[in-house]
């Protein structure tokens, strides 16, 4: 009771809503994924997660978004699948080259 002889009335707060999650970061991550396990275009989907995942960040960023681990997540799988490919590559161009 207030000094008045009124009761307070509760207020109700207001809820907090998650960040909204960024649609790059989503998409970054799913090709970052595909660029892991997909033989043939592992190098072209991991090219397109690493522009994603840089665009995500800058948008993440600037907007206050989230979806900063997603954008992370494909970047470093898009990383390790060309880095993979290179290797792999290397390793039968090496074949091909030396002769047995």
């Amino acid at each position: 009771m207030d000094p008045n002889g009124q009761y307070n009335q509760f207020q109700q707060v207001p809820s907090m809503q998650p960040p909204k999650t960024n649609g790059k970061a989503i998409a970054a991550l799913v090709l970052g994924i595909l660029s892991i396990v997909s033989p043939w275009f592992g190098v072209i989907l991991g090219i397109i997660a690493i522009v994603f995942a840089s665009l995500a960040l800058r948008d993440i960023k600037s907007k206050h978004e989230g979806g900063r681990g997603l954008a992370i997540g494909g970047l470093v799988c898009g990383i390790v699948s060309i880095v993979l490919y290179g290797i792999m590559i290397l390793i039968v161009a090496v074949n091909f080259v030396v002769p047995q």
